[in-house]
């Protein structure tokens, strides 16, 4: 086994392994310092992959009905933070998460299940594109956040996913052979860097998850509630379109980039516990996706 399939394979048991370490040792909050760097190469080496062919000939329709799927998201997890009578902090973090661009694996996940990876891999370029207002935007939904200032997540959305994004797609097309050789590589690099990030804010929010089981348990649930809701959003706004493009609706619209929604509470200056929400769906939507590519 290469180290790269080390690290693709078992990204779950990673994941899981941050949060323990988190946990147990909250001074590997010092990683979320380097959370812009940190974004910035997570984001920029899956962007490596995504080649001219992987932009042609998907349908349109799926497309533009994902996407709009993808914008309902800030207006789902607001939905379902206020039903739970979640904390404005808490409510913060989901949203959020429903603003974000799609998990970075997302067209990983999709080849796996037997989707349009072309699909989910556009829906995640223009979604990253759309984010520096989408996110601002989303934030205002909250009570008592419209008073946060969101240049800096502007700012941090610049230069952590759309320039990363916009330099490594730029990089591809102009030295296509070169950057393909390692399209095995890029993908376990940026799955190191969800591990950091994810390590690093457990570990911010260490007290809050070793002192209150019963609230970790009700954001948990909460988080399972916003990634089922997201994986039927996407499958119904696609129907009438191929399967394949379904899958990648439904794992596009269900998939939250949640390294990203954690490093944007840090660098934006939200509270530590609105990363809670991104720690719980983290681990939540590796297990479901996981489960969605072996059985579909």
């Amino acid at each position: 086994m290469t180290l790269t399939e080390l690290v693709e394979d078992y990204l779950l048991a990673w994941v899981l392994l941050a949060v323990v370490v988190g946990v147990l040792v909250p001074a590997v909050a010092v990683v979320t310092r380097a959370a812009t760097p940190i974004l910035a190469v997570m984001v920029g080496s899956v962007s490596l992959t995504l080649s001219r062919s992987r932009f042609r000939e998907i349908e349109v329709r799926a497309l533009v009905v994902t996407l709009c799927g993808h914008l309902a998201m800030p207006l789902v997890a607001y939905a379902i933070a206020r039903v739970a009578g979640l904390s404005p902090a808490l409510t913060v973090g989901f949203v959020l998460l429903g603003a974000v661009t799609p998990e970075l694996v997302t067209p990983t996940m999709t080849e796996l299940a037997g989707g349009d990876t072309a699909l989910s891999s556009v829906v995640l370029v223009a979604a990253g594109l759309g984010s520096t207002v989408v996110v601002p935007g989303a934030t205002a939904l909250v009570d008592g956040a419209a008073s946060v200032a969101t240049w800096p997540i502007v700012e941090q959305l610049l230069l952590a996913v759309v320039a990363p994004m916009a330099l490594a797609i730029a990089v591809r097309a102009l030295f296509p052979a070169r950057v393909a050789r390692h399209d095995e590589t890029y993908p376990a690099v940026s799955a190191v860097m969800v591990v950091l990030v994810i390590g690093g804010v457990t570990g911010a929010n260490a007290g809050l998850l070793r002192g209150d089981p019963a609230t970790l348990a009700f954001v948990g649930a909460t988080a399972l509630a916003l990634n089922v809701t997201g994986y039927a959003l996407g499958w119904l706004v696609t129907a009438g379109t191929a399967r394949a493009a379904r899958i990648a609706g439904s794992l596009s619209v269900g998939m939250r980039d949640f390294a990203v929604a954690a490093a944007l509470v840090v660098t934006a200056g939200f509270p530590p516990e609105a990363a809670l929400p991104a720690v719980a769906f983290g681990v939540i939507e590796m297990a479901t996706s996981a489960a969605i590519a072996q059985r579909v």
